[in-house]
């Protein structure tokens, strides 16, 4: 289970001894400085501030610290001005993503300023030279914030950055579980050598026997408690076979034993494997489901880039969901969004029951599985599909829209809403067909564009937004 936490962001405080000679205590006073900036982080970023950074060798020390201790990215922060030829070794050996801070520690210039004043606040004519000399060894590969620190525009994006930074990290050290693969579906196949090597996990083919001896060794008492769980959180079917409810709930905790046990951040399982192993009486439908809820990445038919997407989601905000676009609406100018039955019933509405149906599914071809039934919070959302492309060239395809307040519809025994893409239905369609936009979709709530692009910076590959 993915528990939620904060980034945690290296913050190097750059100066230099220079400055000591005039101005005897500007290093005490501007690590203090630093550490307030630190403060006014706390709940939204894990600032770790060791020390100014006056020379060389403490810039290279501290980047090398910042990379031994695995931190999730480095935010510079001009603590004076610093020659930018000291920072060169330090970041031809990083390997963590880099935000320069443009900013000050006081938010303007007045009357009663004195040479002091103008040395604790030259921190620009530093940004530059910094940046010039960053430029000249990563290449673009950096981000930039200019704005004074206690306003919430700075704030706001450094914490959306640190987001980015956190996923990317949590990424190169995913494993992703592919347990068999839907035949002829295009859109999901991707080199998968160069997959790990650009978005970061390793995929493993995995085998569903081990699935079934967890499921085995489940408890009654385990089962019990999971369904009681379930009464009060669901609106149960009254018709709901005991013996489909109790399967579902083992099906569920033999997943999640085998997610616990092997570390994997995310599985997608073909439905056809369950019958064709033979010893299984249902499809996964309400395990895909509680997993996602429980911050797991999942997609159907064997996908593993949308997994990722949906794994590295639940880092950049709070409980991803996996969909598609199912039919078009062009009363409503929306798209229907369902898939067979797998959902993150964390963004379901709050004014309707959450139901958990005793389901009638054809595919499959195996007993009915109990499959979460709701519809999303009505309000702003954000869709987005990874599309590999040609070796290490990858893709992200996003779209931004709203999520309509639509009646329920009693048929459509799955997770469903209807999403109003802000370019329009043709439009949004036209873009997402253009650059190759897969028919699986990672779906927050809100608006998480920037991160979803900042994330694509950090790891460099193209971001198309439609």
């Amino acid at each position: 289970m993915y528990k939620s936490r904060l980034p945690k962001i290296g913050l190097l405080g750059i100066m230099q001894e220079l400055y000591d000679k005039s101005l005897p205590g500007i290093t005490a006073h501007q690590e203090e400085y630093a550490r307030n900036i630190v403060q006014e982080f706390t709940g939204k970023v894990e600032l770790v501030f060791p020390r100014a950074a006056r020379n060389r060798a403490d810039i290279e020390a501290i980047v090398s610290q910042f990379n031994m201790d695995w931190l999730d990215g480095i935010m510079i922060v001009m603590l004076t001005y610093g020659p930018g030829m000291r920072i060169v070794r330090a970041f031809q050996e990083n390997h963590l993503p880099v935000l320069l801070t443009n900013t000050q520690p006081v938010p303007e210039v007045t009357s009663d300023w004195n040479m002091d004043d103008l040395t604790y606040n030259q921190g620009i004519h530093g940004a530059q030279d910094i940046s010039n000399a960053l430029m000249r060894t990563m290449g673009t590969g950096y981000a930039i914030c200019t704005g004074y620190w206690k306003h919430d525009d700075f704030k706001s994006y450094v914490t959306d950055w640190s987001h980015a930074a956190m996923a990317a990290s949590d990424m190169k050290r995913m494993k992703i579980a592919e347990i068999g693969k839907m035949h002829d579906m295009g859109d999901t196949i991707s080199d998968e050598a160069a997959f790990m090597r650009v978005m970061g996990p390793v995929i493993h083919k995995e085998y569903i026997g081990e699935i079934h001896r967890n499921m085995e060794s489940v408890s009654i008492e385990e089962i019990r408690k999971e369904m009681d769980f379930n009464f009060k959180a669901f609106q149960v079917d009254q018709d709901m076979p005991e013996k489909n409810h109790e399967y579902a709930v083992r099906m569920y905790l033999g997943f999640k034993k085998f997610l616990e046990d092997n570390n994997y951040a995310g599985f997608s399982a073909h439905f056809d494997v369950f019958k064709g192993d033979g010893r299984f009486e249902q499809i996964p439908m309400y395990a895909a489901s509680r997993l996602m809820a429980e911050g797991y990445g999942y997609a159907a038919e064997g996908d593993t880039n949308t997994v990722t997407m949906v794994a590295a989601g639940h880092r950049i905000q709070e409980n991803a969901h996996f969909t598609e676009m199912y039919a078009m609406d062009w009363k409503l100018g929306s798209m229907l969004m369902s898939h067979m039955g797998e959902g993150n019933y964390m963004i379901a509405r709050k004014d309707r029951p959450i139901r958990l149906a005793n389901r009638v599914l054809a595919i499959g071809d195996l007993e009915n599985p109990p499959t979460c039934v709701f519809q999303a919070t009505p309000g702003p959302a954000t869709f987005v599909s990874l599309v590999p492309i040609e070796g290490e060239y990858f893709r992200l395809v996003v779209t931004y829209g709203e999520i309509l307040d639509t009646p329920v519809v009693p048929f459509i025994e799955m997770p469903y809403f209807h999403f109003k893409p802000e370019t329009g239905v043709n439009a949004c369609n036209d873009g997402w067909l253009r650059f190759g936009g897969a028919h699986h979709q990672t779906l927050h709530l809100g608006d998480t564009r920037r991160k979803w692009r900042m994330l694509c910076e950090i790891l460099g590959i193209e971001y198309v937004e439609v």
